[in-house]
Parts: structure tokens; C-alpha cells; sequence
């Protein structure tokens, strides 16, 4: 979260070019929208899985980030590719992860809008359970769970697509009244969200997935991507956001 960060901010005082990030996550940690209540979380359970805890800076509801492909793209604000407000520069990030699926054979939905999106926010921690507008869904089932920020004169639009595995894992990590009452959520959740390995009969490999995901971005914008490690000045950025911020009890915990 914090090299996000970090690349937001230098792409924002055109430091670094218009940057697209894929990643994974070790170990396999949740992720709190920026205004999500940290008391959504069950800490005991949590910690007794082995998972990690941090809080985005972007909205939503919380992500368990397992065996997925994790996107980012940051910008200045005055960036072509992007024009528009924030439902329009997500409707053109939709299409190029459109485009990224259909090279994996996948026909997925990402043109839709949801007026009840506010009211479903605030009633469920969990972010698959619920599409947003212009996010990815396979028959009416949540593929890819994005989120954006505006700030520095920027934009940083991440996003989270599972390759494989239980998507109702989150649902040991967050709190519920009783047993049954999880074993419902974990229903519902299986019920409105899907991997891409339920898709496809089979688990694409991650670097499959990726190099699908950057011909998608390639053919939508009309851009030619160069491969590249982040510049010292933006690990050494990452580095002091992470030790101020995204480290800290005062940010993961700050509602």
C-alpha cells in the first residue's frame, strides 16, 4: 500500500510515467477501506490464521489479498488515458481489464450500474459480496474488486482479481454474532463472488494472468507499456509512508 502510495504521489508531480503495478501478497493479508471500522475484524482469528492486517487508502469494504492478481495504475491527474471524473476514468480502467480477461477466454460484464451500491456498502464488511459501478462480474458473480483515490494532483485506481482457492476465507477473519451467522455470510459470499479458476475449469498461473492483463491495458489506451523495477527515489518514498503510515496502529486502527 505504501509503494502505491509512493507511485501515486511521483506520478502525480510527473516524476514517474503513468504507472501500471501487478502484484501478490506474502504473506496473505486483509485490507480495511480507508473508512471501514477496524472492529469489522476478528484479531484473534485472524492472527490464528497467519494473516496480515492493513487498511488501504483507497474506500470499500475489506479484501482478504490470497491467491490473486493485484492491479494498480497511478497518474496525474491531467492524464489523457483518464480524462473525466472519477466513473468515467474507472468506466476506461474497466474496459482494458475487460480487454485482459477475453485474452484469458473470459466474457466478462463491466458496464454496469448499481444505485443501491451506498446502501449495500454500509450494511456488509465484505467487498465481494457487493459490485460497484463498472466493476467486473461473470454471470452476475464479482470477478475483479477495484476502488479509487484522487490525491497530490493524482489518481491511484488498485484492484484485486482471485485466481484461485475459497473465496469465503475472509469470513474467518471478520466478526459475526454467532457460528451461523459466519457459515450464512460464507453462503452468501460463494453465492455473489467467483475466482477465475471457477471461470475456467483451471487455475491460470499468476504470470499468465498478468501478461493478459497488460495486453488488455496495452490494446484499450493505445499505449506501449516498458517493463520496469520501482526507482530508488520511490522505494525510498515507500519506505517513509510505510514507517509513518501503513505500519502504523494509528492508521490500521484510526476508526
Amino acid at each position: 500500500m505504501a509503494l502505491d502510495e509512493a507511485l501515486l504521489q511521483s506520478t502525480a508531480e510527473k516524476k514517474s510515467p503513468t504507472t501500471l503495478r501487478l502484484y501478490d501478497w506474502q504473506p496473505a493479508t486483509l485490507s480495511l477501506g480507508f473508512a471501514q471500522p477496524a472492529e469489522d475484524v476478528d484479531l484473534e482469528s485472524l492472527a490464528a490464521q497467519g494473516w496480515g492486517l492493513v487498511r488501504r487508502p483507497t474506500g470499500g469494504r475489506a479484501i482478504l489479498h490470497v491467491d490473486e492478481l493485484t492491479y494498480s495504475l497511478t497518474a496525474s491527474a491531467d492524464e489523457p488515458l483518464l480524462s473525466g471524473d472519477l466513473l468515467e476514468s474507472y468506466r476506461k480502467i474497466s474496459r482494458a481489464l475487460l480487454a485482459g480477461l477475453s485474452r484469458l477466454s473470459v466474457t466478462a460484464m463491466g458496464d454496469k450500474t448499481y444505485e443501491n451500491t451506498a446502501v449495500n456498502y454500509h450494511k456488509n464488511p465484505v467487498c465481494f459480496e457487493t459490485p460497484s459501478n463498472y466493476e467486473i462480474t461473470f454471470e452476475g458473480k464479482k470477478l475483479v474488486g477495484s476502488a479509487q483515490a484522487r490525491k497530490y494532483s493524482g489518481i491511484l485506481q488498485h484492484g484485486t482479481m482471485p485466481i484461485h482457492g475459497d473465496i469465503t476465507r475472509i469470513t474467518r477473519a471478520l466478526k459475526f454474532t454467532s457460528v451461523d451467522e459466519r457459515a450464512a455470510a460464507a453462503g452468501k459470499l460463494a453465492e455473489r463472488a467467483v475466482t477465475l479458476e471457477c471461470v475456467l475449469g483451471y487455475a491460470p498461473g499468476w504470470n499468465h494472468v498478468a501478461n493478459a492483463m497488460v495486453e488488455g491495458f496495452t490494446e484499450s489506451f493505445g499505449v506501449k507499456f516498458y517493463e520496469a523495477s520501482p526507482s530508488q527515489t520511490e522505494v525510498d518514498l515507500a519506505q517513509k509512508i510505510m514507517t509513518e503510515k501503513y505500519a502504523s496502529d494509528a492508521w490500521t486502527f484510526r476508526l
